[in-house]
């Protein structure tokens, strides 16, 4: 009798919180509703599928019959539901508490309206610590799958990877899968052939031994040309074909059934991993390049086979020191988080039910896209980082109706609020919620407009990217970075000519020092030199606190040109006000001492070309699109309306100031190639500072924040094309 072999295929079928609806709509139509049209026409092929909570939720609104078949298919015995965190978070970036309360409460979801029993849990982007075994476990997870790839960093040979193993952690155990990353790169770019040719190998290796397959659903219909070559082509169609024609040999089997029914090889205690490629994206550009050079020489060199299991890239954590403004987000998301579990820890919740709306809120801004990047678009699409700050402030204000806070306050509190070692401070009151980072040039990080539910600040930096290169390189000369056997696809002419690179971050309250005779492009460009030592130095802050308004005080001894000086910025916040009190006071300048001082603020989620967001002067009159380069002189005012945000914002100088604006754009890839990306929309207004008799020089700011009479939806099209240009 020929040997054979269990085939284990699971799906993963994910769409991130925020993502446009015509996205939802054509991953629909391109690749999960062919996949399940074809799959209900081959009885002798079985399948586990993960759907992600943010497309489940998006499917039961729009295409319910879908879910219908779905449960159906499940109870026929042809399908496993695969269960996970209700909103594909990254579990070993969250609290234990979150980590079981988003497995348990999708689980409940799926058997609820699937009437299906959920054992298994998808692990996002199969990012494993440890110390997630017995909370899976605490959640009703019987089972999961990760890449052989974890299974190698435990030591385990390629030869033991062919089974089920179990993994323990405070004493409660989980069977664990390893996924082939051969199957993840043949299914569906090789042959159909290939895949069964792979079987056949592992099953003449060891009768009965067992192949894991365990990808994304986008793969079939939603990356570029696999539509065309999956169904059109048939690629999928012959794919089945084979394996009910070799179903002999060929046993395709639930996880759950080969957890029940096949010995686990062991115990092992796999090390905090994930798939190999992400362990390279972590990296910065020359580490990752050192990494994949390594693992190469160690393929190629027969000496040195039997260390590659062994090399290991970063850890998923680090993407929060790569890009700090993952930092920002979870930094906000544990805030949430840590607000929620000491209200429930409390006796005197005023509404239970409204503090269970605040924590689905807060599960869906744990969504894990906008938290890293890869092969795809994550931190740098800005409409997935205002999503996740929308879910978080949402969760904070339906908080404060759980907790019957109502009325006009304000409040100011310190903390080490983002896990640097160092103090931050909050100001807030019933419409706003700003964040400072003393020891970052006293920066304002983070600024929430409540009734929006939208951070202004959701800036991203411009930093290198090891893909760079292949931009700089042009057209024709770049690979793709979902399949290397063909060019990559530049999305706009011109891309090359856009990276630059951020000394300083896009925030606001930046205080920048440049020569008299600076150009606005310089400064556009990043070309003008800086000549302080104030844009990222540390300053110190004090707070003053009435009942109907709070200050904070922020100084800094520095220079500009070697001359020394003090620069004090105090930021003023009342109860009942939506606008910023700003004033600027430099002393201990010499008499004959002429600055150059320029305030930098960033205004991010207000896209570039788009209609109904522009700037506008202190008459309203319209001044362009918020892409457009002003260079305006003697003015004391300038606004930027959002129609679709409904917010005007209008920052007004007590002083006649110049003002430059320009657009801060990234270049980055996706699935669909390198493209330009709108960030966020600078505004700086300067001054050249001539002291007073007494060395003094100062200057007052307003940032009004108002509803705009226009507000309004956003059509479709228009906000999915306006952040990238």
């Amino acid at each position: 009798m020929r040997p054979h072999v269990r085939f284990v295929f699971v799906l993963h079928n994910h769409q991130p919180v925020g993502n446009f609806d015509s996205v939802f709509a054509e991953a629909y139509e391109r690749s999960y509703l062919p996949f399940l049209d074809l799959f209900e026409q081959h009885p002798g092929i079985r399948i586990g599928l993960h759907t992600s909570g943010p497309l489940a939720e998006w499917l039961d609104q729009h295409h319910g019959d879908y879910l219908d078949r779905l449960a159906r298919l499940a109870s026929q015995g042809r399908l496993e539901i695969v269960g996970g965190g209700f909103h594909e978070p990254i579990l070993a970036m969250l609290p234990s508490r979150d980590r079981i309360g988003q497995i348990q409460s999708y689980r409940e979801w799926l058997e609820r309206r699937l009437s299906a029993a959920v054992r298994g849990a998808w692990v996002a982007e199969r990012v494993w610590d440890p110390g997630m075994t017995a909370d899976l476990a605490a959640a009703g997870v019987e089972w999961t799958i990760l890449d052989d790839e974890h299974f190698k960093a435990a030591g385990l040979a390629d030869d033991e990877l062919d089974r089920p193993w179990l993994t323990e952690g405070d004493g409660k155990l989980l069977t664990v899968f390893p996924v082939s990353e051969r199957l993840r790169y043949v299914i569906p770019f090789d042959s159909p052939h290939a895949s069964i040719d792979y079987l056949a190998q592992l099953a003449a290796r060891r009768d009965g031994a067992v192949a894991i397959f365990g990808d994304d659903g986008e793969k079939f219909g939603v990356w570029p040309d696999t539509h065309r070559a999956v169904f059109e082509e048939g690629w999928l169609e012959t794919f089945f074909s084979l394996l009910e024609a070799n179903s002999d040999w060929i046993q395709m089997s639930l996880p759950s059934e080969v957890a029940a029914e096949v010995a686990p090889g062991g115990t092992v205690w796999l090390p905090e991993c994930s798939y190999r490629e992400m362990t390279e994206w972590v990296l910065t550009p020359d580490d990752a390049d050192a990494c994949r050079k390594a693992r190469k020489l160690a393929g190629e060199r027969e000496e040195l086979g039997a260390i590659g299991r062994f090399l290991r890239g970063g850890s998923w954590r680090n993407f929060r020191r790569r890009y700090p403004e993952a930092m920002e987000m979870y930094a906000r998301m544990m805030a949430v988080s840590d607000r929620l579990e000491a209200i429930r820890r409390a006796s005197s919740v005023a509404d239970p039910a409204l503090l269970a709306e605040a924590t689905s809120h807060l599960y869906r801004g744990q969504c894990n896209c906008s938290y890293w990047h890869g092969a795809f678009g994550g931190i740098y699409l800005p409409h997935l980082r205002n999503a996740v700050y929308q879910e978080l402030i949402a969760a904070d204000q339906v908080a404060d109706a759980a907790v019957g806070r109502e009325g006009p306050w304000v409040e100011a509190t310190t903390g080490d609020f983002n896990y640097d070692g160092q103090a931050e401070v909050r100001l807030a009151n019933e419409a706003l919620d700003c964040w400072f980072s003393p020891e970052v040039g006293g920066m304002l990080y983070e600024l929430d407009i409540k009734p929006a539910r939208h951070n202004l600040l959701a800036t991203l930096d411009r930093r290198r990217e090891a893909y760079h290169a292949q931009v700089l390189a042009g057209p024709g000369a770049a690979r793709s970075v979902v399949d290397a056997s063909q060019q990559a696809v530049f999305k706009q002419e011109g891309l090359e000519r856009l990276v630059h690179y951020d000394r300083f971050r896009r925030k606001s309250l930046i205080d920048h020092f440049y020569d008299l005779d600076v150009s606005a492009a310089a400064v556009a460009e990043g070309e003008a030199m800086e000549r302080g030592d104030f844009a990222q130095g540390c300053y110190t802050a004090r707070l003053r606190r009435d009942p109907d308004r709070v200050e904070l005080l922020l100084t800094k001894n520095g220079n500009a040109w070697g001359i020394p000086f003090q620069l004090t910025k105090t930021v003023a916040l009342a109860a009942d006000s939506q606008t910023l009190e700003i004033n600027y006071r430099l002393e201990g300048l010499p008499a004959d001492c002429r600055h150059h001082l320029a305030v930098e603020f960033n205004f991010a989620g207000m896209p570039a070309e788009a209609a109904g967001r522009f700037f506008h002067d202190e008459a309203g009159n319209d001044l362009g699109q918020l892409g457009s380069r002003l260079d305006l002189t003697a003015v004391q005012g300038l606004g930027l309306v959002d129609n679709w945000l409904g917010i005007d914002c209008m920052l007004s100088c007590s002083r006649p100031s110049g003002v430059w604006t320009f657009p801060i754009q990234t270049v980055s890839q996706s699935e669909g190639g390198f493209e330009a990306v709108h960030q966020s929309v600078v505004v700086m207004p300067h001054w050249t500072v001539e002291p007073e008799a007494d060395g003094s020089w100062q200057v007052s700011l307003r940032l009004a924040i108002t509803p705009t009479r226009e507000a309004r939806d956003l059509p479709e099209a228009a906000r999915a094309a306006a952040f990238v240009r």
